[in-house]
């Protein structure tokens, strides 16, 4: 028995598909065998070393020393154009023997006199080295007091409070016509001093009751009981910070 020859196989006993029959084209170009030709031309053209047709090199051209270096181009002679400058010297000959009746000296006096002196750049020193910085973009210096708005108050607040103004207007001209009509009274000042009164006297009890309560709360109807002194407690804090905050308090009419 051949060692090489493959072993037989179960499935090779199994039927294999045929393979799919493959039409031939039904449209043949008449320049195909011209383009296929000039395809194989070129498709194996540049897989040698280099071009397939090039010329060897010269031996007189050779590598030499220094040959690769960057050569400067060769001096020609500097020419001076003349044709189309004007020289700064006149061509007339100057007249001699001009005398002025200008006083410099006291020219320059004037000139002094009239002068501005240079303001010195302000600066300031940070460092004890002495590093300089520039002083006014450094942010010491107030320039904001000298911006056109400063001092003035902004065009937002006072919209603001024109709206703010209104809506108080409306809120007096509505409790006016409210206590007309007779639907709405004035707390006085006794009646607001004895419902406050009466307000923080209801807060002291629950607080002491409050402060009666056991430490150690471990049932259900503890907790319950602490809870509702809390919000009654919370209820009535509110209430009286109201008042407080209010001196016109108007109250509904049955």
């Amino acid at each position: 028995m051949n060692a090489e020859a493959p072993s037989e196989c179960i499935y090779n006993l199994l039927p294999r598909p045929e393979p799919p029959i493959r039409r031939p084209l039904k449209y043949h170009s008449v320049q195909r065998k011209v383009v296929q030709k000039d395809w194989d031309s070129k498709k194996s053209a540049y897989k040698t070393m280099g071009l397939p047709k090039v010329e060897a090199p010269c031996p007189k051209h050779h590598l030499l020393k220094h040959s690769k270096e960057q050569k400067l181009p060769e001096r020609k002679p500097y020419k001076v154009p003349v044709e189309g400058i004007k020289t700064s010297i006149p061509s007339d000959k100057p007249i001699m023997g001009l005398h002025t009746k200008k006083n410099f000296v006291r020219a320059n006096v004037v000139d002094v006199k009239m002068s501005v002196p240079r303001k010195p750049v302000p600066i300031y020193v940070d460092t004890r080295r002495g590093n300089k910085n520039l002083l006014e973009p450094s942010g010491l210096l107030p320039t904001l007091l000298y911006r056109k708005g400063f001092g003035k108050t902004p065009q937002y607040i006072i919209k603001r409070n024109e709206e703010e103004k209104k809506a108080q207007e409306e809120y007096d001209a509505y409790v006016k016509e409210r206590i007309q009509q007779g639907s709405m009274k004035l707390l006085t000042e006794d009646e607001r001093e004895d419902v406050l009164l009466g307000l923080k006297q209801n807060w002291e009890e629950l607080n002491h009751a409050f402060q009666g309560l056991s430490l150690l709360i471990d049932t259900l109807s503890k907790q319950l009981y602490k809870q509702k002194l809390e919000n009654k407690m919370k209820k009535l804090e509110q209430d009286i910070d109201l008042i407080e905050r209010h001196k016109f308090i108007y109250i509904p009419q049955n």
